[in-house]
């Protein structure tokens, strides 16, 4: 079976054709960072109008480099949910004008549950071994933090273990990255930077690190940097690394220590990492580390894999298009994903 694919929740607009067993046959992925670099973050209208501009050609691209026809394709796969309105519609609105046109089947997919799934995507010629459900999955992004149980590749068996009170790990990344001059987005910026500074120059409090629950929080982190660069003035290019170096290596250590208890109060053999962060080099071999020090089997994904894209949004209509499922003309874009919550935001004790 084939899908096509369409993704447009936030800066990347995707498109990709993707067989039911996870082979990528395309993946197309238009970009936004440049777009919206000058402006330190995403602005939301922007976004959209340039997913607008974009979409069309960018299926069309899929579409040629998978060497099919919409006639060849078995059903269309589109996150509608969660992300930003306006760019959502975009993608939601486009992708049932082809599945109308063509006359084949249409499916919502959330987004968060594409980044879950993303691990069983297969890309070139190096096939990796995938998980076995159930699993814990961390899935770490800009938008969203949180351990899930995934006990089947449906919405219904997933099930939130823990998340982030306040920031995401990739939003912070972001503003840290922001503070220290090295532009949007933070993450691989600060990465790179990392490779070339001492970790333990500069003594950062990981919060949540030790007080036992599977929650997170990366506010306090994010204003423990911002006062260093406050208080110290114009840091030298020594110092940035350094800093950089600090604050990945706190961040890494929280959502590495919360993914493998995670994993062992679920009495959960497979851990997977999924979500923007996942690329960050730091994580991938911490995750790999730690769960092998502990018997347990990480699975970490494909860099293009880890980031916006369509292949995930089409595997995931895959399996549910393959479970007899089908979304209607009336298929909403919303902001809220379908996963549940057990986490609430803000201090205090819960």
């Amino acid at each position: 079976m084939l899908i096509l694919g369409l993704e447009s929740s936030c800066d990347e607009t995707g498109a990709a054709v993707v067989r039911d067993d996870g082979v990528v046959l395309s993946d197309v992925v238009h970009s936004q960072v440049r777009l919206h670099a000058e402006y330190g973050g995403v602005v939301p209208e922007l976004a959209a109008r340039d997913h607008a501009k974009n979409v069309v050609p960018v299926v069309r691209e899929a579409l040629a480099r998978a060497k099919v026809t919409l006639a060849q394709i078995d059903g269309v796969a589109v996150t509608h949910r969660p992300g930003l309105v306006g760019a959502l519609l975009v993608g939601a609105q486009v992708a049932k004008g082809i599945a109308w046109a063509a006359g084949k089947p249409l499916v919502g997919v959330d987004h968060l549950m594409g980044h879950l799934l993303a691990i069983f995507l297969r890309r070139g010629e190096v096939v990796r071994e995938p998980p076995s459900f159930p699993f814990v999955a961390l899935l770490a992004s800009g938008g969203h933090t949180a351990l899930y149980r995934v006990d089947g590749p449906r919405a219904e068996a997933v099930r939130e273990l823990g998340a982030t009170r306040d920031d995401a790990a990739g939003e912070a990344f972001d503003k840290v990255g922001k503070l220290l001059g090295l532009g949007y987005p933070g993450g691989p910026g600060i990465d790179r930077k990392a490779a070339s500074g001492r970790a333990d120059a500069f003594e950062l409090t990981a919060p949540m690190a030790n007080d036992g629950s599977l929650e997170m929080s990366f506010s306090g982190l994010k204003t423990q940097v911002a006062e260093l660069v406050r208080t110290r003035g114009p840091l030298s290019p020594g110092d940035t690394a350094d800093l950089c170096a600090s604050f990945q290596r706190t961040v890494t250590g929280v959502l590495t220590k919360k993914l493998i208890a995670a994993a062992e109060r679920e009495s959960v053999e497979h851990v997977v990492i999924g979500g923007g962060v996942a690329a960050n080099r730091e994580l991938r071999e911490r995750v790999l580390l730690e769960a092998s020090k502990r018997g347990l089997r990480a699975h970490v994904p494909d860099l293009a894999s880890c980031t916006d894209n369509a292949a995930m949004i089409a595997y995931v209509g895959a399996q549910r298009i393959a479970a007899g499922e089908r979304d209607g003309w009336d298929l909403v874009a919303t902001s809220q994903s379908v996963l549940s919550v057990s986490t609430r935001k803000g201090r205090g004790k819960r």
